[in-house]
């Protein structure tokens, strides 16, 4: 039966009080790593003048920590996810705190952010995986996608606060800024009641709990077509994150202040498509959300390799953007309601973990590709890869969910 569109998404905060606690300490602490993330890249810059500074900065800070994804999604199906967050949390800020105080050189630097990185792969999976617990099963699209709002859709709001504030802070002040918002979201975290913990009939390790999951993610017909699904859209389409800028300068002939426009682009897409399907998802089934998600977001990308102005790929990057809106509730709501309570740290873990490998790989392939053929041709490959992609899974995924007897609907069950 399809759910009617809620009033508005202030409303349903203000009706889900343990929710709204969740919500708004991923979304303080989020806005402080986006205003951190420009301090860090900033002082590099500055302090080292190397790009292979810059470079090893966010490889330690978003692609070597998603290697130890499967041990973070076994800590957050050990221990009272709520704990496991605040810990996290608090570590994070003390990492950030020192790095504001010392400014230290480079290799101190990325051991801290190596450490921080650490910590926020842990919280993760167990932040996700703690939804479930705190709203009915009917509401989870719309808290997926308030959540995607308040966390990715503040990747246009984290620059522009982080431009506002450098005159006035510096370098060392967003970085006390980012302490202060991680400490805000631990006090936050304190007032959620307890989180189920599951219960183990056999003592287990963290490693053997980790190898169960990746067991579970490959076994499981449906949650594997989606991981695979899901890691193929990004090892196609994660290459536009390098792309766009080549786009811009090469082939628009623009400036530097165009390209930021085209990544405000996808952004601003984000933002819209958060907050179309915070209100309506409720009525469009999960997988065609998914669907959507893949193929507008690949469509996107290729019909940005096709603008022939700085406008007209604008808009495409902004229809991307609201293709991983949909994605990413859709992906979340899907693994929260097919995935075993006891599983959904390490599925959620496991996925995200091998996401960003995906990214990584799209990063590099794309760029050999990028480096051959120029940006046109590389994001209208990559959107084309996408849309193919999107046509595998429409063609797998139902006969997957039948043959599992996956019940994908809401039910009306009350959150206890």
């Amino acid at each position: 039966m399809a759910i009617e569109a809620a009033p508005s998404a202030r409303g349903f905060i203000r009706s889900h009080k343990a929710f709204a606690r969740l919500w708004t300490a991923r979304t303080v602490s989020f806005l402080g790593d986006s205003v951190g993330l420009v301090a860090l890249l900033l002082y590099v810059a500055n302090d080292t003048g190397s790009a292979l500074a810059v470079a090893m900065l966010m490889l330690v800070g978003d692609f070597a920590p998603q290697l130890l994804s499967p041990i973070a999604g076994a800590i957050a199906d050990r221990v009272d996810r709520r704990l496991v967050m605040i810990a996290c949390e608090i570590g994070q800020a003390l990492a950030v705190l020192a790095i504001a105080i010392t400014l230290p050189p480079l290799p101190v630097l990325l051991i801290l952010v190596a450490l921080r990185s650490v910590l926020a792969t842990v919280f993760q999976p167990a932040s996700r995986a703690a939804v479930p617990s705190l709203v009915a099963d009917a509401h989870l699209p719309r808290a997926n996608s308030l959540i995607g709002a308040g966390t990715h859709g503040l990747d246009v709001l984290g620059p522009l606060v982080a431009a506002a504030l450098l005159p006035v802070l510096h370098i060392r002040g967003l970085l006390l800024f980012d302490a202060a918002t991680f400490a805000v979201s631990a006090l936050l975290l304190v007032t959620l009641p307890r989180l189920p913990r599951p219960v183990r009939e056999v003592p287990t390790t963290v490693l053997g709990d980790a190898a169960e999951g990746l067991r579970y993610l490959w076994r499981h017909k449906v949650i594997r077509v989606v991981a695979l699904g899901f890691c193929a859209i990004v090892a196609f389409n994660g290459v536009d994150d390098v792309a766009l800028v080549f786009l811009a300068k090469d082939a628009l002939q623009q400036g530097d202040s165009a390209a930021s426009v085209l990544y405000a682009g996808v952004g601003a897409g984000l933002m819209v498509g958060f907050a179309v399907v915070a209100r309506w998802s409720g009525r469009v089934p999960m997988v065609v959300l998914l669907l959507i998600g893949y193929g507008v977001s690949s469509l996107g990308n290729l019909l940005t390799g096709l603008a022939w102005a700085l406008v007209a790929a604008f808009g495409m990057q902004f229809v991307r953007g609201a293709g991983i809106a949909a994605t990413d509730t859709a992906h979340n709501t899907l693994i929260q309601r097919v995935v075993p309570e006891p599983l959904l740290g390490r599925v959620f873990g496991n996925l995200y973990g091998a996401v960003g490998v995906a990214a990584g790989l799209s990063y590099v392939l794309g760029g050999l590709v990028l480096d051959a053929t120029g940006p046109r041709f590389t994001l209208i490959a990559a959107g084309a890869g996408g849309l193919l992609v999107t046509v595998v899974v429409a063609a797998v995924l139902p006969g997957r969910l039948r043959s599992e007897a996956v019940h994908l609907g809401p039910s009306a069950q009350p959150v206890p």
